[in-house]
C-alpha cells in the first residue's frame, strides 16, 4: 500500500474510532458473559481483590484466589461461595517470588484448569520519601507491583494465546501515569505495570490474537486502608474513592472489553493536559490537584492486615 492510500486509510479509521467512542459515551456497550470463566485474582484476601472476587462469583465465574494472608483468603472464599461462585479455590502465593508464582500456577493449571481472566491486583505501598525508603522495601514494591505481572503472564498467557481467548486485567494506579511525592517506588512500579500491559496488548494485536483482551485500571486512592492517612486537597473534586464503586467499574470495564479505565473521569482531563503542557505548568496543575502533598499525612494499612 502506498503512502497516499495508507494515509487516507489512517484518517478514515481515526475518524471512525473517535466517532465510535463518542457514541459509546451515550449508548451502553454490550457486556460479555463471564459465567464459567476461570478468574484468578491476586491480592484477593482484602480490599479491591476481595470485592472483585465476590462480583465475579455472583456472575457465575470459577474464582481462584491468591494472597499471602491465609485468614483473609478463607474469608474471601466463604463470601464468594455465598455469592454464587461456580467454584472457589484459594492458594497461598507470594507474588514477589517468581518461583512461588510458577509453582502455584502449575497447581492451578492441574487442579482447576487454564485461567481465562487474570487479574493482577496484588500491591503494596511504602509511602516514604525516596531517601527514607529502605532498599528492601523498594525492591519488594517493584517485585509485587510490577515483576509479578511478568511471571503471571508467563504462566497463564500461553494458554490464552493457544485458544485466542482470555482477558488480562492490570490494577495499576493514577500514580502509574503521574509522579507523586513520597511515592517514587510505587509510581515506578505502576508506570512499569501500565507500560508492560500496553506492550503485551500491542503484541497480542500484532500476533492477531484479538480474542485476548487487556484492561488497564488506573484509579485515584481508594478507601481500602492501603492509603490510610492520605488526604485529597479537594475531596469534592478528587475524593478518596469508594471501594465498592471502583470494583463495580472494573467489572463493567472487563465485561465491555474496555482497554483503559481511569477513575474518576476527571483524571482523563488531567492526564491529557499533562501530556501537552510545559513542565512548569504541569507542576502547577499537579500542585493544584494536591499530588505534591497527598502523602504528607499517610499512615497506611496496619501491619496486622
Amino acid at each position: 500500500m502506498n503512502f497516499f492510500l495508507e494515509t487516507l486509510r489512517l484518517i478514515g479509521l481515526l475518524v471512525y474510532y473517535i466517532l465510535e467512542s463518542l457514541v459509546f459515551l451515550v449508548v451502553p456497550r454490550w457486556k460479555k458473559n463471564v459465567s464459567g470463566e476461570i478468574v484468578l485474582i491476586s491480592g484477593a484476601a482484602s480490599g479491591i481483590g476481595r470485592l472483585l472476587s465476590l462480583k465475579f462469583a455472583s456472575l457465575g465465574a470459577m474464582v481462584v484466589l491468591w494472597d499471602i494472608n491465609e485468614e483473609g483468603l478463607k474469608e474471601t472464599a466463604r463470601l464468594a461461595r455465598e455469592n454464587g461462585a461456580a467454584r472457589v479455590i484459594w492458594y497461598i502465593c507470594d507474588c514477589s517470588k517468581r518461583q512461588d508464582v510458577y509453582r502455584v500456577a502449575d497447581q492451578v493449571k492441574k487442579e482447576v484448569g487454564d485461567v481465562t481472566i487474570l487479574v493482577n491486583n496484588a500491591g503494596i505501598v511504602t509511602g516514604k520519601k525516596f531517601m527514607d525508603s529502605p532498599d528492601s522495601l523498594v525492591e519488594k514494591t517493584m517485585e509485587v507491583n510490577a515483576m509479578a505481572h511478568f511471571w503471571t503472564y508467563k504462566a497463564f498467557l500461553p494458554a490464552m494465546i493457544a485458544s485466542n481467548h482470555g482477558h488480562l486485567v492490570s490494577i495499576a494506579s493514577s500514580a502509574g501515569l503521574c509522579g507523586v511525592t513520597r511515592l517514587s517506588d510505587y509510581c515506578a512500579s505502576k508506570f512499569a505495570a501500565v507500560g508492560y500491559a500496553e506492550s503485551i496488548d500491542m503484541e497480542m494485536r500484532t500476533l492477531g490474537k484479538t480474542g485476548v483482551k487487556t484492561t488497564i485500571v488506573c484509579p485515584y486512592t481508594i478507601d481500602t486502608g492501603m492509603f490510610d492517612g492520605a488526604k485529597s486537597k479537594w475531596p469534592r473534586l478528587l475524593p478518596m474513592l469508594d471501594a465498592e464503586y471502583v470494583a463495580e467499574k472494573i467489572i463493567t470495564a472487563v465485561r465491555q472489553n474496555q482497554e483503559v479505565l481511569l477513575i474518576p473521569r476527571i483524571l482523563y482531563i488531567v492526564f491529557v493536559l499533562k501530556s501537552i503542557l510545559p513542565v512548569k505548568a504541569t507542576v502547577l496543575l499537579l500542585d493544584y490537584f494536591g499530588a505534591l502533598h497527598l502523602m504528607d499525612t499517610f499512615k497506611g494499612r496496619p501491619k496486622r492486615e
